[in-house]
């Protein structure tokens, strides 16, 4: 501390003159430049996480959608396969024009859109 002429009982004159006091002035200043980048980053991540919360959110939300879905999907399918394996050929064909009726309804729908 002596030799930077910070010890007590140096001349307030050597202080100035020494030219650490511009050399302060611009640490000041580039640590406050450096708190404020330290600020923006600290929103940032913040923003970050919260913004991965909301998007795990939703993920969970579409996983358990569908899996209900699936297993919707696949009880259909079950009775499905049963229908054709049984005798009933001609309920089967009028499932399938159903079917077909539907598509072609809303493809015609969509289409005049």
């Amino acid at each position: 501390m002596r030799r930077a002429g910070l010890g007590e009982g140096a001349p307030t004159g050597n202080y100035v003159a020494s030219g650490y006091s511009v050399y302060e002035e611009e640490n000041e200043q580039l640590s406050e430049g450096l708190r404020d980048k330290v600020k923006a980053l600290k929103h940032l991540s913040i923003d970050i996480g919260a913004e991965v919360k909301h998007q795990n959110n939703m993920i969970t939300e579409m996983d358990s959608a569908f899996d209900s879905t699936g297993g919707l999907l696949g009880a259909t399918m079950g009775r499905l396969k049963v229908l054709s394996r049984g005798s009933q050929a001609r309920l089967f064909c009028y499932l399938l024009l159903f079917a077909l009726f539907v598509f072609f309804v809303l493809y015609w729908v969509i289409r005049l859109r």
